[in-house]
């Protein structure tokens, strides 16, 4: 532990230096996911922080150990939005000027809330990666000092407060699941609850198209890519401190499938009643995965963030509506005579079913002229009473596809 370049005595520290300015979020027991996952889970609400997500904590205590010319001078970041808000909301706060330089595919939500905050945006690169060169450049170009989000001993101190907080609250925890992007939550967290504990367990979680740290762990080439809900976490290159962190004290590091991030995103806020964007619902996704792995245990879980944009939002809910057969798509094929809808109607209200949308097929896809289809949409129970309702009209002699 002494060889590593963050302390559990700096993440102390740091807890000291930012008490009072940032939330000492709820580290809540979800009866809930505890039954669906096997495990006792224990959520540490951080999308309950101003901006949203932990990376306040980091973010002001670099902020703090600034100098007068160096606040004076002013910060540049580079961020795909919650390290942005971070910054661009404390920088404010502490009256330092800050310019922020976001990936061009930023989410809507996270642009805007940086601007709210008082930071200058640019909006510069295809990805974190030509983000961060931009930013580089900018900071050398006007005399800025760079805050990284994840390659700096001060904000990895200020992350692992989580961790240092988890284990006051809960000491007994059998492992930490944390969200992996460029290393400085898990790096801080490992600390903090290592020195606590040294039965605590700690797990990372990756996204299957941005598996950085996996891979390098691994001793492969870091090969990643593609669209991600979790964009906090779409990071091609981890800092090198947390990775000797990570190399030191984490057992492994996850990878998850975006399909069960997505539901952890809609179980958060159908059981929870609460916000989580991609990467905050990751570590969640990977209890989702690996019943197995954390069966019995007591598992704390940071909701790292909860900046996700609502029309994601929305969709994701409705996506998992219909993975579990909540929402069906019928088109029904009907004979072409008076009431036929009607009854067809009928029969689906009868059912149970409710009936979302009706689109009539007079003129494309019908077998006959004389046969036109009708698209329900239609909401249900469950998957069980999707069939039930399917198997209903089937018996009015109607003919039903699921589409």
């Amino acid at each position: 532990m002494a060889s590593l370049p963050v302390s559990r005595a700096d993440v102390e520290a740091a807890a000291r230096r930012i008490a009072g300015a940032v939330e000492q979020t709820p580290f809540l027991h979800s009866r809930t996911l505890s039954r669906l996952t096997g495990a006792e889970v224990f959520l540490k609400l951080e999308n309950l922080q101003f901006t949203a997500s932990f990376k306040e904590r980091g973010a002001l205590n670099k902020l703090l150990s600034l100098s007068g010319e160096e606040r004076a001078r002013g910060v540049v970041a580079m961020s795909a939005g919650n390290h942005a808000q971070a910054v661009a909301y404390h920088a404010a706060r502490l009256g330092i000027p800050a310019t922020i330089v976001m990936p061009k595919g930023s989410p809507n939500t996270k642009v805007k809330n940086t601007l709210v905050h008082g930071a200058r945006v640019r909006l510069e690169g295809d990805s974190l990666h030509e983000a961060a060169a931009h930013a580089h450049e900018l900071a050398r170009c006007e005399g800025g000092l760079f805050v990284h989000p994840y390659e700096d001993a001060l904000v990895i101190a200020g992350q692992g407060t989580v961790g240092l907080e988890m284990l006051a609250a809960v000491p007994d925890l059998d492992a930490l699941v944390v969200p992996v992007g460029g290393g400085g939550l898990i790096a801080g967290t490992a600390v903090a609850a290592r020195a606590a504990s040294e039965r605590v367990r700690i797990y990372g979680v990756e996204t299957r198209n941005y598996p950085s740290m996996h891979q390098r762990l691994a001793g492969r080439p870091v090969e990643v890519g593609g669209e991600t809900i979790a964009e906090g976490i779409a990071v091609k290159d981890v800092g090198e401190m947390a990775f000797g962190i990570v190399q030191a004290l984490v057992e492994e590091v996850l990878v998850v499938e975006e399909e069960t991030i997505e539901r952890a995103v809609a179980l958060l806020v159908e059981i929870e009643k609460t916000v989580a964007e991609g990467a905050g619902a990751a570590a969640l996704a990977a209890l989702l995965e690996r019943p197995g792995l954390f069966a019995g245990k007591r598992v704390g879980v940071p909701v790292s963030g909860g900046n996700i944009d609502s029309r994601v939002l929305a969709s994701v809910l409705m996506r998992e509506l219909v993975r579990d057969g909540r929402l069906v798509r019928l088109r029904v094929t009907m004979p072409d005579v008076s009431g036929s809808l009607a009854r067809v109607t009928a029969s689906i209200a009868e059912a149970g079913g409710n009936i979302v949308e009706v689109m009539h097929h007079r003129l494309f896809g019908a077998v006959s002229v004389r046969s036109p289809e009708v698209e329900f949409l239609v909401e249900t129970r469950d998957r069980e009473h999707s069939q039930a309702l399917i198997a209903a009209l089937e018996q009015s002699r109607l003919q039903v596809v699921r589409a």
